[in-house]
């Protein structure tokens, strides 16, 4: 299964509620379902506890079940089945680095990769609005020897994404910005 696509193991699953990749949910006022939108289907299946803090873990290099046990806190049996979740959407990968115990090692596949950008947003977003300035528990170094600063640039013109500067154009049928268009 493709992290990129819908799938039916996204459905009603834990952490998306109300998900557009759920046929069964529905608006507050239980008439339809709520607009389509990929960071819903996204957050159905990395949004879930720990699920972003498994990756964080992985990207570092931190991929062995007792690693990330440690490191991000979680109980033993949820930090399985978020695994095994993000192994069978294809965000991760498991190999086997001991036979006896049998014991794996998680690596991120390219969909979980492109997935790193987001956590490093993530990350300063918290170091600016949830920390003091030398409170900071990490600092992500880039290759060039500097502090990484995330930003978000449009890929046509190279200007830094701003609200302002932004429109919103659904594509999915029967909806507008302001929601489902009148039949």
């Amino acid at each position: 299964m493709a992290a990129t696509k819908n799938s039916e193991d996204s459905k009603g699953s834990e952490g998306s509620e109300g998900s557009e990749g759920s046929k069964s949910s529905r608006g507050s006022q239980g008439s339809k379902a709520p607009r389509p939108c990929s960071i819903a289907d996204a957050l159905a299946l990395v949004g879930e506890k720990y699920s972003l803090l498994v990756l964080r873990e992985v990207c570092m290099g931190n991929g062995r079940f007792d690693q990330l046990v440690r490191n991000i806190g979680a109980p033993r049996d949820i930090l399985a089945t978020r695994l095994r979740r993000l192994v069978d959407a294809g965000i991760l990968t498991r190999r086997a680095y001991s036979e006896r115990p049998q014991r794996f090692e998680y690596r991120a596949t390219q969909a979980g990769l492109e997935l790193e950008p987001v956590l490093m947003t993530l990350m300063a977003w918290g170091d600016r609005h949830l920390r003091e300035d030398d409170d900071r528990p990490m600092v992500i170094e880039h290759v060039c020897g500097n502090e990484l600063v995330p930003l978000v640039t449009c890929s046509a013109c190279g200007e830094e994404v701003r609200h302002e500067d932004l429109s919103a154009h659904p594509q999915a049928p029967g909806w507008t910005v302001a929601g489902p268009s009148a039949a």
